[in-house]
């Protein structure tokens, strides 16, 4: 069997693969991993089953870091080489509606049936170390710049959005102040974006939650963007105002919230600036 390294033609064929049962795993739709193996391996060069699977991890890890699904089956491996990451994001390139698709295989019309959602603590709070492979996900993170991508996605953010207004309700409604669920508000729906935050909701006890919505497809680390905007009111209202972190979104969302200060919590990096004549 060849020992040497994938050619980019492979990876193509390996990737497309991937994404094939991709589709069918995150619409809920059978599959058979061998037989996608047993079909790709005579388009290969002298290939072994077990290294078409352990590529096919390696995918799985490189999606990790760009922040999107991929198939539970293949537990992410890393330590892969750049060229497959490459050829997966010349696949997404080509393929710009995947995240869309993703989303809408797996949303219930109006988010009425959607089950409760799961809400953790971030991860700077679980007093567990940050995982081996993070400086790894980080690096392909910041290259494909994963952050600017979701926050560019107005499908995605919006789902998102919704779906945090549908918490908020059910969870003042169970708590038996359906009078505060009333009056919820969708800010960035009704007014716009500006105000730094999308969602006026309250604690049960009254007092008001200005909730910031951030929403990514892929794990709970992935990156995200905030605007100056955003961190001025997190500042200025900081004992009402937080950060909801929604994550592996088009399969079964998960969250954690953030409170000021942010930079307690993560790295915060100027991406750009404002350049003024002299």
């Amino acid at each position: 069997m060849s020992s040497q390294a994938w050619t980019d033609a492979e990876n193509d064929l390996i990737v497309a693969d991937y994404f094939a049962m991709l589709a069918n795993d995150v619409a809920g739709r059978p599959y058979d991993k061998a037989e996608h193996r047993r079909q790709l391996l005579p388009h290969l060069n002298d290939r072994s089953d077990g290294s078409v699977e352990f590529k096919h991890q390696n995918i799985s890890a490189v999606l990790k870091g760009l922040g999107e699904v991929w198939i539970t089956g293949y537990k992410p491996a890393f330590n892969f080489q750049t060229s497959l990451v490459d050829a997966v994001a010349r696949w997404l390139a080509i393929n710009s509606g995947w995240t869309h698709r993703t989303l809408s295989s797996r949303r219930v019309d109006g988010m009425a049936e959607a089950a409760e959602l799961w809400v953790g603590p971030a991860p700077t709070l679980t007093n567990q170390p940050p995982p081996d492979e993070l400086e790894q996900m980080l690096h392909i993170a910041k290259k494909f710049d994963v952050a600017a991508r979701d926050e560019r996605n107005r499908a995605l953010g919006k789902a998102g959005e919704e779906r945090v207004l549908k918490h908020e309700r059910d969870t003042l409604t169970a708590a038996g102040r359906e009078d505060l669920a009333r009056q919820i508000r969708w800010v960035s729906e009704e007014d716009g974006d500006g105000a730094g935050y999308d969602i006026a909701s309250f604690d049960a006890d009254g007092r008001q939650r200005l909730i910031e919505v951030k929403t990514t497809n892929g794990w709970e680390r992935t990156p995200f963007h905030v605007s100056r905007n955003e961190l001025a009111v997190a500042d200025e209202r900081h004992e009402e105002w937080c950060l909801f972190r929604l994550w592996n979104f088009a399969r079964t969302p998960k969250a954690f919230e953030l409170r000021p200060p942010l930079d307690a919590h993560v790295s915060l990096t100027a991406t750009s600036f404002q350049a003024s004549f002299h």
